[in-house]
């Protein structure tokens, strides 16, 4: 375990929830920070409630090191973008070649809040799920983009601050594998029943790898990779 302190971007979600639980292995003190900005799966707010009180009830030696949760209105966030995350609109490609459920600015705009957060905080180790393995294209997902945000963020800011993102090169497989080895059945088992990640905000029906409509970009990256890490060895992905 590292000394000092740590702020997780924690939407709820399952690659949130392994870096959230990565972050409890290594830190002495662990925060969250989450981000209403009018999203088309609000429902993850209610889900990153559910995951952080599973957290602390289901997993003792991380109770006393998980602390406070922050959560930042980014309504404006909504209101410019005119994409699938932020609207009732089908999930296509636009005319960039990037899928409508790309919110520009979004990585961005959460790393500058959360770095605000940490400042008054001390928090200046910030973590998040980008992955540029299993991803949409994002650029703001990019290990080039989150590079040169930490180096202006730490600029900007006058204090050093260090971006970490654990899933960066893995893929969905291999997270699945990554949260059993963070905290076995019991976090796989808190991962398929609490998490979201359905663009759709669809949680209805729950599926071997969790609640989703089944079809979205996020439900097939999920379901995908909860099959071939049930299908292969774990020691063998995550060596990979």
């Amino acid at each position: 375990m590292r000394q000092g302190h740590a702020l997780v971007l924690f939407s709820g979600g399952q690659d949130s929830t392994v870096c959230l639980a990565w972050a409890l292995q290594r830190f002495a003190r662990v925060e969250t920070i989450g981000f209403d900005y009018g999203q088309r799966h609000h429902v993850e707010l209610q889900a990153r409630q559910e995951v952080l009180a599973a957290l602390r009830a289901g997993f003792p030696h991380w109770q006393d090191r998980l602390g406070d949760d922050h959560m930042v209105d980014l309504a404006v966030l909504g209101q410019i973008s005119d994409t699938a995350l932020t609207r009732d609109t089908a999930i296509a490609m636009d005319a960039a070649g990037l899928p409508n459920t790309f919110v520009p600015g979004r990585n961005l705009l959460f790393f500058q809040m959360a770095a605000a957060v940490g400042y008054r905080r001390r928090l200046h180790t910030l973590v998040g799920g980008m992955c540029e393995t299993d991803f949409s294209g994002y650029p703001d997902c990019r290990d080039d983009t989150l590079k040169a945000l930490q180096v202006a963020l730490s600029l900007g800011m006058g204090q050093r601050f260090i971006l970490e993102t654990p899933l960066m090169w893995l893929d969905k497989a291999q997270t699945w594998a990554l949260a059993h080895q963070l905290g076995g059945d019991a976090l796989v088992d808190l991962s398929v029943r609490l998490t979201h990640t359905c663009y759709l905000g669809e949680r209805g029906q729950l599926h071997a790898w969790g609640h989703g409509c089944g079809e979205c970009p996020a439900c097939t990256l999920r379901r995908q990779g909860y099959e071939r890490w049930m299908g292969g060895s774990e020691a063998t992905l995550l060596d990979a």
